[in-house]
């Protein structure tokens, strides 16, 4: 056990927040402070969030995820001691904080490899990268060089080399010192190799007894069986991209069997599922895909979606703005992904999703229950969170007209912990147009 386990996540994409320019100026700008004076922190806390998810912070070239180096905050974004002033305003109000750790690949003005480029073999970094010095490449430095899926500027780093890893090493140390954050997410966590990942756990694993709590690593994957990735040995956890698309396909396509499936096989109790009593990162969207407003046919599916998120195991994540329903399209550069957003609002949706989050948080079945499958049609669903103490029925309708879920619950009379009112197993569970409960049972 530990404090992720009970977390719910909010994840900030920085550099696009604040409206820092796309390509490093190099002029210093304290724009991460807007986290603070603009009252990103107070909105989390009151929306029910315990973890933030804060994408690349440190020096790059642009768009953060090719860094030039990992112990200088970007000048975009402020100093060492603005990234230390948001942590702690986020530990004031019981947020802890993830760093992204992007440790797969570097910008080419990455202090390492310039040198390489420079002095080429004489270069004590030439073994930091995958080199081919009978070839050349695109920028004719004279040399070719392995980078990440194909992009030239993306430049891998080589895990086989003792010395690039201890500097990765160092850089999670002193992070952790300096910002006192709680963990990384790990960028791209199914393209680092797997000895260079048990390094970092045992690195996470120092971190954590040095602090008496857990140091998080959080994977980033999409496909593939997770545990190759999550386990003793890697990740405490990982992106949660499978129901991801169970989500909205299943309301897209009036088809719930398709996210009930991914619940059962992840989380069921039958022998080949893969994670029961994991806690994966679970979203409806995030820096790298459509905003979930956009990508739902029927945006008032956006609550019984939020519903199944919220009631489902594993850890909730919200990305920024979404919660009020913000719009975004996919394309080159991702920029409308992620957005300059002044301050945060507060609407209906934003409501919807803090009910849920508290809900959530009183509830240790919500939080910790194994999982059943009570009934599941083409837009609705009912499922069982159930620890020895406590039992809870999720009820999800996503027809825009009532419906009745009919199932045996075992259970007479319950509370929903969303609305405090009372709720009749009896004759079948009676739920209005896009309506979820989340029901305590009696016994």
């Amino acid at each position: 056990m530990s404090w992720y386990e009970d977390a719910v996540a909010y994840q900030i994409y920085p550099l696009g927040l604040t409206g820092a320019p796309y390509e490093n100026d190099g002029v210093l700008q304290h724009r991460l402070l807007q986290l603070i004076e603009n009252g990103w922190i107070d909105h989390m806390a009151r929306l029910g969030v315990t973890c933030l998810v804060l994408n690349p912070v440190f020096q790059s070239e642009a768009h953060g995820y090719d860094t030039i180096d990992y112990h200088q905050v970007d000048v975009r974004l402020g100093t060492h001691d603005d990234l230390r002033r948001v942590v702690d305003a986020c530990h004031a109000k019981g947020i802890r904080v993830l760093l992204d750790g992007v440790f797969n690949h570097v910008g080419r003005s990455f202090w390492a490899f310039a040198d390489v480029r420079e002095r080429r073999e004489a270069s004590p970094y030439a073994g930091w990268f995958n080199i081919n010095w009978g070839a050349n490449n695109e920028y004719d430095d004279g040399f070719g060089y392995e980078t990440w899926a194909g992009v030239p500027y993306l430049v891998k780093l080589n895990h086989h080399d003792p010395a690039c890893n201890e500097h990765c090493a160092d850089a999670m140390r002193a992070w952790e010192r300096d910002y006192g954050i709680d963990g990384l997410r790990l960028d791209v966590a199914y393209c680092l190799d797997l000895g260079f990942l048990g390094y970092l756990r045992q690195v996470a694993d120092e971190l954590t007894a040095k602090r008496g709590e857990k140091f998080l690593l959080l994977g980033e994957t999409m496909f593939g069986d997770y545990n190759r990735w999550m386990n003793d040995h890697a990740c405490d956890s990982v992106t949660n991209y499978e129901v991801y698309k169970g989500l909205w396909s299943s309301m897209n396509a009036a088809n719930m069997h398709e996210v009930a499936y991914a619940l059962e096989r992840q989380s069921g109790s039958h022998p080949w599922d893969l994670y029961t009593g994991k806690h994966l990162l679970n979203f409806a969207d995030n820096h790298d895909v459509p905003r979930i407003a956009t990508k739902l046919d029927d945006q008032r599916q956006l609550r019984p979606l939020y519903g199944i998120l919220f009631g489902m195991c594993g850890v909730p994540c919200v990305y920024y703005g979404s919660e009020w329903g913000i719009e975004g399209e996919q394309h080159f550069g991702d920029h409308e992904l992620r957005p300059a957003l002044e301050e945060p609002e507060w609407n209906e949706l934003t409501d919807w999703i803090g009910a849920l989050a508290k809900a959530r948080h009183a509830s240790e079945a919500l939080r910790w229950g194994d999982y059943t499958q009570l009934c599941v049609s083409p837009r609705q669903l009912a499922f069982q969170r159930r620890t020895d103490h406590e039992r809870v029925i999720v009820l999800v309708n996503a027809a825009d007209e009532p419906a009745v879920l009919h199932f045996d619950a075992q259970c007479g009379r319950g509370v929903d912990l969303i609305s405090g009112a009372e709720h009749d197993f009896g004759a079948g569970s009676e739920l209005g147009p896009f309506e979820v409960r989340f029901v305590r049972c009696e016994r």
